[in-house]
């Protein structure tokens, strides 16, 4: 199925869609092994992501003690 989708995709004329297959085409076997797992790593990634966003709102003065405080203030 991905295989037809992926082969569909690089030949359908929008080059944005193209490249995207082409990209996924590279990394097939990590597609793969993606799609048959069932377990994910979104919870771990929105943590890092949350943890950058305090950050960056705090113009870089953030020490691990203040960047500690906030993040226990904001849950």
């Amino acid at each position: 199925m991905l295989d037809n989708c992926l082969t569909d995709a690089l030949s359908c004329g929008i080059p944005a869609v193209e490249t995207f297959a082409a990209g996924l085409r590279q990394d097939e076997a990590a597609v793969k092994a993606a799609l048959a797992t069932p377990w994910s790593s979104g919870q771990a990634e929105g943590q890092v992501n949350k943890l950058k966003l305090i950050k960056r709102q705090m113009y870089g003065r953030a020490n691990f003690d203040l960047l500690r405080r906030r993040v226990l203030l904001a849950a």
